[in-house]
């Protein structure tokens, strides 16, 4: 009985970890303000100053992928901090960025590592 308890708690710590793990990855998208991400249905920024003004006003910067999937930027640190200071030289630009992945109910964060310029497309 103690052996089946034992097996049983290994699975099962196994399976709440991994949907914690982190995974490296390299992303390529727009730096665009969430807002316009999902209400405005954007495919990318309308302008940098656009996405830098919502950004001022507290709109959560995000990494909009060609495909539609939104990256949200996010601290490692605790207390967590805010990206937008981090994005903001980024914000309506294209980028490419390499950082650890989390997902969650739907929901995938990168915490960068690195990020730099992309171009446009």
């Amino acid at each position: 009985m103690k052996h089946r308890l034992a097996v049983v708690t290994l699975l099962v710590t196994i399976i709440i970890a991994s949907g914690f793990a982190a995974d490296q990855k390299t992303v390529t998208g727009w730096v665009i303000d969430s807002a316009c991400a999902f209400t405005k249905g954007l495919t990318k920024p309308i302008s940098v100053d656009c996405a830098v003004s919502c950004a001022k006003n507290g709109s959560p910067l995000v990494i909009l992928q060609d495909d539609g999937s939104i990256y949200w930027p996010i601290s490692e640190t605790m207390p967590a901090e805010s990206q937008n200071k981090r994005l903001m030289p980024f914000a309506g630009k294209r980028v490419t960025a390499t950082g650890k992945t989390y997902n969650r109910g739907g929901s995938t964060a990168i915490a960068i590592d690195k990020i730099v310029e992309a171009g446009g497309r």
